[in-house]
């Protein structure tokens, strides 16, 4: 076998699989409508607003929450 051959050409390189996502909702289930109703009592509109767009992308509750604190505030 000669000293300069090239082996790692001869080798397939495996494939990468696909990732899978997580599929998306779309909507609020009746569960959150209730939840954010009762919520809206102590935020602003602009909070709730904001909670109830990324909640109907497929954010949870929680989620959407924090971010709406942080960008819009109480």
């Amino acid at each position: 076998m000669p000293y300069h051959t090239n082996v790692k050409a001869k080798m397939s390189i495996p494939k990468k699989k696909p990732m899978k996502k997580k599929p998306v909702r779309k909507g609020m289930t009746q569960n959150q409508k209730d939840k954010l109703k009762e919520h809206s009592k102590h935020h602003t509109a602009k909070h709730i607003a904001m909670m109830r767009k990324e909640m109907k992308n497929g954010m949870s509750f929680t989620k959407a929450h924090n971010k709406a604190k942080k960008m819009i505030g109480k």
